[in-house]
């Protein structure tokens, strides 16, 4: 009897290669090239085959089609998704374990089924279980169904015979094909049943979420190329210490991939967070140095969120520095600014940078008020609580303008802010739009004696 002959496939790009080999030789990953059983030349058909005709047809010709966007019953979600799920689409809905993945789209398959046929397929969970957490969040919908299955071909069966509007899939990982030897999980049972769900998609114009797990490195579990197939591509991200969970989008076809979605985790499931600046800004603590407001831009939302920065003398040769939220190489370079351009001596103290509300800034606009924090912890200088600082910052010590200053002020005023400090060369988009007091600076240098005169005043 022959025996199994095995190849070695990349986890990242789905490269296949005869011999074992420590770098990936396409693209080049460290550590990437499982061993797999070699699949056997079959045929590509899979149980959602409709084995109809294909004909190419001139894009001039082509009926737009009739569906558009369904609301998922969650506005934060839609707006992620850019206005609504699209009727056969694909998603990708990814995230730590317990971070409440399942949990939103047991709700927001509560809200659709009440008018589409649903149909929820859990690889993980018995019946039992989604009986007594659909019990928690009053999930109760008539035309939801569950199926509890992993293996494809049944799935394919039963979605024939319902042929739902929406389908589930939790997760996408505990599900595979008779078809390929390898276990479930594997890079070419993830591909292929994927595959097979993105075609029964496309044919039928049902809208398909897939659960995806992640690996350690917090990257999607799986070849890459599932990331590449879907139509969108969503993280679900969050300290399950903590309450607030944020959807964002890094891939969407139909849609921006700049929005976000605010939720707060209860004991009844997920509540949407219409106004997250209020929520991101409570329990700020007053009178203390280190801590500045700064408002970002996450697609077209203005959010503000609290810096805290926390500078201690250190005894050892090589001070700790640590971020929370905020990009480690960032801010590192920002403190070479600072030490560099206002002689402030961080090189002989521990820095702790935390984002409040377990957010993450990427926006360039942040780093002028990561500044301002750190400036303001390591000089003991306390920040008026209605003073709210954004700006990009140059390693020339320069305040470099951002876009969306007006919404950004705009927001600032309407939570209370009266005085804002931003670049000045955005000051004459913004001036006479709002009634705060206005501080354009065009370098780091003007920095520190403003703090310090306004906290003087504040005293």
């Amino acid at each position: 009897m022959k025996s199994a002959k095995t190849v070695f496939v990349c986890s990242e790009c789905g490269a296949v290669s005869r011999k074992w080999a420590g770098k990936c030789p396409e693209c080049e990953r460290w550590n990437t090239m499982i061993e797999e059983e070699e699949v056997p030349s079959v045929s590509t058909k899979n149980g959602f085959a409709s084995g109809k005709e294909v004909k190419a047809e001139k894009l001039s010709e082509t009926a737009l089609p009739s569906y558009i966007r369904n609301e998922t019953g969650m506005g934060e979600l839609d707006r992620v998704l850019g206005g609504g799920l699209v009727s056969g689409s694909v998603v990708l809905l990814s995230g730590e374990p317990g971070i409440g993945k399942s949990t939103l789209l047991l709700q927001i398959s509560h809200e659709l089924a009440r008018g589409h046929k649903v149909l929820y397929v859990s690889g993980e969970e018995s019946r039992g279980q989604l009986k007594l957490r659909a019990e928690r969040l009053g999930v109760l919908a008539g035309e939801l169904y569950i199926l509890t299955e992993t293996n494809l071909d049944a799935i394919s069966r039963e979605c024939m015979r319902l042929s739902p509007d929406v389908l589930i899939v939790d997760s996408i990982q505990t599900i595979y094909s008779e078809r390929f030897t390898s276990v479930a999980g594997s890079i070419t049972q993830v591909r292929e049943c994927a595959m097979a769900f993105i075609s029964f998609a496309k044919e039928t114009g049902s809208a398909v979420f897939l659960v995806g797990h992640i690996n350690k490195e917090g990257g999607i579990s799986g070849p890459k190329i599932l990331e590449h197939m879907v139509d969108a591509v969503l993280y679900f991200e969050g300290d399950r210490r903590q309450s607030y969970r944020i959807i964002r989008a890094i891939k969407n076809r139909y849609g921006s991939t700049n929005e976000i979605g605010v939720f707060e985790m209860s004991d009844e499931g997920l509540k949407e967070v219409p106004n997250p600046s209020e929520a991101m800004l409570e329990g700020r603590p007053l009178s203390v140095s280190g801590s500045a407001a700064c408002v970002v831009m996450e697609g077209s939302r203005p959010l503000i969120t609290e810096i805290q920065a926390l500078v201690a003398p250190t005894a050892f040769p090589s001070p700790r520095r640590t971020a929370d939220g905020f990009d480690y190489n960032r801010t590192c370079l920002l403190l070479a600014v600072l030490e560099r351009r206002l002689n402030l001596k961080f090189s002989s103290h521990d820095v702790y940078l935390n984002i409040a509300g377990g957010m993450r800034l990427l926006e360039p606009a942040a780093d002028l008020a990561v500044a301002v924090s750190l400036i303001s912890a390591i000089t003991d200088t306390v920040i008026p609580p209605d003073l709210i600082v954004f700006g990009e910052l140059g390693l020339a010590g320069e305040v470099r303008s951002v876009p969306h200053a007006e919404y950004r002020v705009k927001e600032a005023s309407r939570l209370g802010f009266r005085r804002i400090i931003l670049p000045k060369s955005a000051v004459p988009t913004v001036k006479g739009k709002t009634d705060a007091v206005l501080y354009g600076i065009g370098s780091i240098f003007e920095i520190l004696p403003l703090l310090t005169k306004e906290g003087k005043r504040e005293e």
